[in-house]
């Protein structure tokens, strides 16, 4: 179409979504988003489908509806393989090119396992919906055999293992210590579940590092109140089919190891042949055009986005929400003729649930520290708004408060027959 600016976005995560939602309504932009699953899932509750709190559908948003009403937005399922910033263009796994007068990559980040033997093939990530499944699918089928074979518990069949002190390993060991003791009595009332453990691993001496000294101790107080064991200060050495070894000589026989350690640019970026800082992502100028091509932005997790101090943002959704919708602005701003502005991030804080009713928050630049139910409203706000800033619908957060916040937890056990766990369910007025 003349007079139209190709804009091509690898990666429907919060970034991408964001960039495509805004430019969905400046009709001189023809938007391509591409995403290898073909739907936007919204990552801080993957821990929960992880441990049958929310079924899959309650954060998964398929792309095609999302932009349904938007002519100038085509959504496409592929992998894309490789780009040419140069041109720009990108190729897909099916070998087809799509041109773009503006790329913006988006394709988030993948595992860190930090070169740790074993760590690869024996434990399970949690970056994406398909990694929250499998470690569900796991841990239902370790709960099923051993109470089919009581004496696999001796063997590890129901000590679960989480590597990594941050809110992804502490969000997940406070929720597998929930669902260990809170509901799997109610599935199997004759299972010796006193013999199942939660440890929690990390190398550093506290958990939730980037948070305060209050927090930390906060956090490991419900974490222990829950019944998780801590190991910190000592690294994993080396994970096998049946076990974890720490660096101290620990041995600990396990089934299950659920990989929160750490995480990386996306695979996309190695290949992009574009200049890469911290963590393999990819740099960027503070207008979020990487430097030497200013017609490709990167965004998110598969960037290193400058904050007024010069040190990078963090990887939260926040900042990639945020700096979705200022990339866009920028790329209508070059469509007007106008200056490119550079990005000014609105901290909202950092934050991680704990378990039902815990959580610890340090909300603003001045980091206010909110605990518990306070914590707990916090978060809801934050995730609330990138669910609305998304586009999405808000069943995710009806689904959440009903299933996890308002109900007993005991009352999960129903979420995890395999035959209804991914189903619609009805509530009262429905």
């Amino acid at each position: 179409m003349a007079g139209t600016t190709r804009v091509v976005i690898v990666g429907a995560g919060f970034a991408g979504v964001a960039c495509a939602r805004r430019l969905a309504a400046e009709p001189r932009a023809q938007v391509t988003l591409l995403d290898r699953n073909g739907y936007h899932q919204f990552q801080p509750l993957l821990y929960q489908i992880a441990t049958a709190e929310l079924a899959p559908r309650d954060i998964r948003f398929e792309l095609d509806e999302m932009f349904a009403r938007h002519a100038n937005v085509e959504t496409r399922t592929g992998d894309v393989v490789s780009i040419d910033p140069h041109t720009p263009s990108v190729t897909l796994a099916d070998d087809s090119t799509v041109p773009a007068d503006v790329l913006v990559l988006g394709a988030g980040a993948q595992p860190n396992f930090f070169h740790t033997p074993g760590a690869e093939q024996h434990t399970l990530p949690l970056y994406s919906l398909d990694d929250a499944e499998r470690v569900r699918g796991r841990l239902l089928e370790l709960f099923r055999d051993a109470a089919a074979k009581a004496e696999l518990i001796d063997d590890g069949a129901l000590t679960f293992v989480v590597v990594g002190g941050g809110p992804t390993g502490v969000e997940t060991a406070g929720a597998l210590a929930e669902i260990v003791h809170d509901v799997m009595p109610h599935v199997y009332p004759h299972l010796a579940i006193a013999g199942a453990r939660v440890i929690l691993v990390d190398l550093g001496h506290t958990v939730l590092t980037a948070f305060s000294d209050d927090a930390h101790g906060y956090a490991v107080k419900q974490l222990k109140r829950r019944g998780v064991e801590l190991r910190l200060g000592v690294p994993v050495k080396e994970v096998t089919a049946d076990g974890v070894t720490l660096n101290d000589g620990t041995e600990i026989k396990t089934r299950l190891v659920v990989w929160g350690g750490g995480q990386m640019a996306a695979p996309l970026a190695f290949r992009s042949g574009l200049p890469q800082g911290r963590g393999g992502r990819i740099d960027v100028r503070p207008d979020l055009t990487v430097p030497g091509f200013p017609k490709v932005y990167a965004l998110g997790d598969i960037a290193n986005i400058p904050a007024a101090d010069g040190e990078a943002l963090p990887q939260l959704g926040s900042v990639a929400q945020q700096a979705g919708d200022w990339a866009a602005g920028n790329i209508i701003a070059d469509i007007e003729g106008e200056h490119r502005q550079p990005f000014h991030y609105r901290d909202k804080g950092i934050m991680a649930m704990i378990g039902r009713k815990a959580a610890v928050a340090e909300i603003g630049p001045h980091r206010h520290e909110l605990k518990g139910r306070f914590a707990f409203a916090a978060w809801l706000g934050v995730h609330a708004q990138l669910l609305a800033n998304a586009g999405a619908e808000m069943r995710a957060f009806a689904a959440w408060l009903d299933d996890f916040y308002l109900r007993p937890a005991h009352r999960s056990a129903e979420l995890l027959d395999p035959a209804t766990i991914d189903q619609p369910r009805i509530r009262k007025g429905d």
